[in-house]
């Protein structure tokens, strides 16, 4: 048996509260995600994204968010995907950001929606070669005979078509719009800091949880 009852350790980070965050969360996301690069974290736009499927039955996986702005955040993905398949079923879905060197967390709730083919294409066109071709032969979650049969489809697309492939037409991106974000920052004996802002119309308006 693996147990981690006796497993403890406190945080200790900057307090968070109304009086010091900004009015919008976008601000706030920006400045601590700014602060996970200068850090040096790994990978600090790795991101969990969870949606529902038919059934209602939730999954999750991490993803790498390409962009952020005003208007949400970005990744790419095949459509035909499990998440892709889930997405066109029920747009409603799940962020989460997650930095233990600074014991934060961030969620964020909001619809997705594809992006436009332009916006797809610029974005499949800028990838590494090996990336694009692997985003062309791999029929993302379901089952395959063996990785060696996606390499060998994987060249002979390379010795038909050489370096002038397309974006296939199953494969893009997608954008959050959030309505909703948590930030979470540890601190000392669990009585962490919960930051919220919450969507209303056009504005947004921020309280405080219990930990």
């Amino acid at each position: 048996m693996l147990d981690f009852f006796d497993s403890r350790s406190d945080y200790i980070g900057e307090e968070l509260n109304i009086d010091n965050s900004p009015k919008d969360p976008f601000t706030q996301f920006r400045k601590w995600i700014q602060e996970a690069i200068k850090f040096g974290i790994k990978d600090p736009n790795a991101m969990v994204l969870s949606t529902i499927d038919e059934h209602m039955h939730p999954h999750s996986r991490i993803v790498l968010m390409k962009e952020f702005n005003a208007s949400g955040f970005i990744f790419f993905s095949n459509y035909q995907s499990a998440k892709g398949l889930q997405l066109a079923n029920n747009p409603n879905a799940s962020l989460l950001f997650f930095w233990k060197e600074f014991y934060r967390q961030i969620r964020i709730e909001g619809s997705i929606s594809k992006l436009s083919e332009k916006e797809s294409d610029e974005y499949f066109n800028s990838r590494p070669y090996d990336s694009r071709i692997n985003a062309i032969v791999s029929p993302q979650s379901r089952e395959i005979e063996s990785k060696k049969k996606l390499i060998e489809a994987g060249n002979a697309i390379k010795n038909k078509f050489g370096k002038n492939i397309d974006r296939p037409a199953y494969w893009g991106g997608y954008k959050l719009e959030a309505n909703y974000f948590e930030f979470w920052q540890g601190q000392p004996n669990r009585l962490h800091d919960r930051l919220i802002y919450i969507k209303q119309d056009h504005s947004w308006i921020k309280t405080i949880l219990a930990p």
